[in-house]
């Protein structure tokens, strides 16, 4: 992909200590992997928001994410993958990768893709934790939460950050596309949207006034004068994420999930 701007100064690394992020991870997996063991045939076959994708194919992909999160071959296997079909279609490497999960898991049963997460989310957690720490402190270059502002990350950003915010935007997929309520608490929800607002104030640098309603949610602040917010704490994220509706302001600010 051909980049637009040079890549941001900030390099973005994990706030989290190694056993939160761990723990989170844990949690998000069983939730995800619980999600799915709910669902009817029908379920199955609805439209995400994600266009192009069935409830399915994102339980592929997000199953697929989790296996490069657990073995270094794999990840390796399917970045290398990924990386060649996008030379060859001049796609971005995210799309392709996130292609190829989904075709991997394509023939599996619903049942079998359910029994498959559940095995290997526990191992994605075990896999994340093994990462070295002068693996973790090298700087990649991201094409950036919107395609195509490129960004600076550490890999323990992508380890212990990014990979959980994954399936936890997968799983509040499934839910609207559902017309469900989404799985929030406080002690491991409310955790992760902390975060995923740091992460945006950040980003814009700019003072606001932000109160995130519901289980997950919160009140933030920094300076003065600064855009006002209220909504709700799943809206948030989502709209961050690039999913909501948002055409101006501060929640423009995209962050990476």
């Amino acid at each position: 992909m051909t980049t637009r701007t040079a890549p941001s100064p900030t390099t973005y690394d994990s706030r989290f200590d190694r056993d939160t992020a761990m723990a989170l991870a844990a949690e998000e997996y069983a939730r995800f992997a619980g999600l799915l063991g709910g669902l009817s045939d029908d379920d199955w076959r609805a439209p995400t928001s994600c266009p192009g994708w069935t409830v399915r194919d994102m339980a592929g992909h997000t199953l697929g994410m989790a296996e490069l999160g657990a073995s270094l071959p794999e990840m390796a296997r399917q970045l290398m993958a990924a990386s060649r079909t996008a030379k060859r279609t001049g796609k971005p490497q995210i799309d392709a990768l996130t292609e190829l999960q989904v075709r991997k898991h394509q023939d599996l049963a619903n049942d079998e893709l359910v029994a498959a997460m559940e095995r290997i989310g526990p191992r994605a957690v075990a896999g994340r934790r093994r990462r070295p720490g002068l693996m973790r402190g090298q700087v990649i270059t991201d094409s950036g939460p919107d395609g195509t502002t490129p960004e600076r990350w550490r890999v323990g950003y992508l380890i212990d950050t990014v990979l959980t915010r994954d399936p936890w935007m997968h799983r509040s997929d499934i839910a609207h596309a559902l017309g469900r309520p989404m799985q929030l608490t406080a002690e491991h929800d409310g955790v992760f949207v902390a975060d995923v607002v740091e992460d945006w104030a950040v980003r814009h640098g700019q003072p606001y006034e932000l109160t995130l309603t519901g289980p997950a949610g919160g009140h933030w602040s920094a300076g003065v004068g600064g855009e006002q917010f209220t909504l709700d704490a799943e809206e948030f994220c989502r709209v961050v994420s690039g999913r909501g509706a948002a055409d101006h302001g501060l929640l423009t600010t995209f962050v990476p999930f």
